[in-house]
């Protein structure tokens, strides 16, 4: 006969078991953060032809070979934010990115990496989500992302 307490633990065990399937699944699908700083990053990839090389893009060594459709698909991004994953597991994933002051937003394919917290925009994105002009006179946004998947 099972006693409350064994039942509980059994509980308590299933919905972790299914915790961690549910999150191995979804991979970094559901990731998020607010109150990110966006800038304006150097590159813009039309003018470069979409070419990871030529604006020396951390992702080149694993997506510059990926088909040129990939690569222009969505506005390209430098990924160093506060929550997602880092580094080449970052490379070639999609973000939602949102104008936190006007709501603006765009899908970014991670293609970069950066080291001050928060993301390097393409300056065709940057335009896309600085619909009031207030990020170009301050050189920056606040934003909020999410990972989502790329539909490719």
């Amino acid at each position: 006969m099972e006693t409350d307490g064994a039942r509980t633990a059994a509980a308590l065990s299933l919905a972790l078991a299914l915790l961690v399937v549910a999150c191995g699944a979804g991979g970094v699908v559901g990731q998020q953060a607010s109150g990110v700083t966006a800038v304006r990053n150097s590159y813009t990839a039309s003018f470069a032809n979409w070419d990871l090389w030529a604006v020396r893009a951390y992702c080149a060594t694993w997506d510059a070979d990926m088909p040129l459709a990939w690569r222009q698909r969505y506005g390209w991004a430098a990924f160093c934010g506060p929550a997602g994953p880092n580094g080449e597991a970052s490379c070639g994933r999609c973000l939602v990115v949102t104008n936190a002051a006007m709501g603006a937003q765009t899908t970014v394919r991670i293609l970069d990496q950066c080291s001050f917290g928060g993301l390097g925009l393409d300056p065709f994105v940057f335009s896309q989500l600085d619909t009031d002009g207030h990020g170009t006179v301050a050189g920056q946004l606040t934003v909020s992302y999410q990972f989502v998947d790329c539909q490719d």
